[in-house]
């Protein structure tokens, strides 16, 4: 398919004027005598995709089962789309990703606003809208309107088409001062919001929806501007094919409902975790997971775990109390059973290096005494489900999914059985009978968002500590650029 499309690519005519090129050329995507460039041929030819992005918890990281985001999902679907691999180059700001495409990049997927006025690039068919958003530390008055924020520190990101926003209310409002950075990212300036260092900050909606329950110290104030539109950008002067052929395959995750569907699973988040319960488990986070993260990681480097994963178990099982004990008579960190820590030489439940060290092994035996069929990321949701319920319970529930023809390897499937186990109808069928299916769902959900929190403090450390690795203290001071009222 990929050779007869180049043959078809080469046998077009060549040649535009420049103008075209310069316009809105993702208009012209459906039109059948527009010129495909060179630079298509040229990534079929080599055999992989070279992308400049951002590392950002929008756009690309590095995830548990490795990279993942919202446009590296786009990013990678487009390659498969190409019949290419994928080569990714993201350790630059928006500035330097735009820089980097007019050089060397085949294109740039880094959280771009759509901006014409950019010399040298040419962009892609919108993809989704960005809202530019106004917040607010807690406990200010709360602003509703633009003439509420006189007297403000307010801060946002350069080059992310907030400040483009800014600057055009500016032109309307001449007292509109702010500060902006290029240095830094959405987690870092919210930070800054949350520590008093800025009063509120802009940034779009849908970076404080992925974020407020990180910052609680935050609150949503009022849209502000018009909306943008996030788009992918392409080198000028080097053809229209490529540009031609994604806005083909954006077009087609957005007529078969993908596209909306990828944006709302990692974009459109913003209430997983109820959000007093949120503000209580930051506080933990910070006033007793230090404590115990030691802990933690020791024994994760013992039972092959994430050290995180082991902490989200140990925050749903007692949240985080060393003598936690239930009705039932299970107790400590990780809540393990008199029975449980006889079989794994746990002599104190309350010791929480012995607690912690005996809920891993114990995880980890429970994971591999599930059957082979069952991989990856389902082994691992089974595998927490049965230290809620119970191993028995869990092979009950995939039996009872695969009478009602669904997949007893698959967690969703599972997921769905559980909750039957309470039902005579479907727990009488059954060789351990009635259990309370409903709980493991819920602990194996509470756990996984647990988890991702922890993973975004950590990842947010290593990124301030990585900044401020690169930046001298004096260098600080000068990481905001101050732009004056304009009248």
């Amino acid at each position: 398919m990929l050779s007869s499309l180049l043959d078809h690519l080469r046998r077009r005519r060549r040649g535009y004027a420049a103008l075209c090129v310069l316009l809105g050329l993702w208009l012209f995507t459906d039109r059948p005598n527009r010129t495909p460039g060179p630079l298509l041929e040229d990534v079929l030819a080599r055999d992989f995709l070279s992308i400049q992005t951002r590392n950002t918890p929008t756009t690309y990281y590095e995830g548990r089962q490795g990279p993942t985001g919202f446009e590296y999902e786009l990013m990678r679907r487009f390659a498969d789309h190409l019949g290419v691999s994928l080569n990714l180059d993201a350790d630059q700001n928006i500035d330097e990703v735009l820089e980097a495409v007019r050089e060397k990049g085949d294109l740039g997927a880094a959280a771009l606003p759509l901006d014409p006025t950019r010399d040298g690039l040419m962009y892609s068919r919108p993809i989704m809208p960005l809202q530019p958003l106004l917040v607010y530390r807690r406990g200010l008055p709360p602003p509703s309107e633009l003439d509420d924020l006189e007297g403000l520190e307010i801060g946002t990101l350069s080059g992310t088409g907030t400040d483009r926003v800014m600057r055009e209310l500016q032109d309307e409002h001449p007292w509109l001062s702010w500060q902006e950075s290029d240095d830094i990212e959405v987690s870092a300036l919210l930070g800054r919001v949350a520590d008093g260092s800025l009063d509120a900050a802009v940034v779009f909606e849908h970076q404080f929806r992925l974020n407020r329950l990180f910052f609680p110290e935050v609150e949503d104030g009022f849209r502000l501007g018009r909306p943008l539109s996030l788009a992918w950008a392409f080198p000028t002067g080097q053809g229209l094919g490529l540009l031609r052929e994604a806005n083909r395959f954006l077009d087609g995750l957005q007529g078969n409902g993908l596209l909306t569907r990828l944006e709302t699973r990692y974009l459109g988040r913003d209430d997983y975790l109820e959000y007093v319960g949120a503000r209580t488990f930051i506080g933990h986070v910070h006033e007793r997971l230090p404590k115990y993260d030691s802990l933690f990681r020791a024994a994760a480097r013992a039972s092959g775990f994430d050290w995180k994963l082991l902490a989200a178990v140990g925050y749903q099982e007692s949240h985080w109390r060393p003598d936690a004990t239930s009705p039932t008579g299970v107790r400590g960190m990780m809540m393990l059973t008199n029975a449980t820590a006889a079989d794994l030489a746990v002599d104190n439940r309350l010791d929480p290096a012995q607690s912690i060290d005996g809920g891993a092994r114990y995880l980890r035996e429970l994971k591999e005494r599930l059957p082979a069929s069952i991989t990856g990321e389902d082994r691992l949701f089974m595998a927490l489900a049965a230290y809620n319920v119970g191993l028995g319970h869990l092979y009950d529930a995939r039996r009872i999914a695969e009478m009602r023809g669904g997949d007893p390897d698959a967690w969703r499937d599972v997921r769905e059985a559980l909750p039957l186990l309470q039902q005579r109808e479907w727990h009488s069928k059954t060789r351990y009978g009635y259990a309370r299916g409903g709980e493991p769902v819920i602990y194996v959900r509470n756990v996984r968002r647990y988890y991702e929190i922890l993973a975004y403090v950590d990842r947010s450390r290593q990124q301030f500590h990585q900044l401020n690795a690169r930046r001298s203290l004096s260098e600080e001071d000068g990481l905001f650029d101050r732009v004056p009222p304009s009248g």
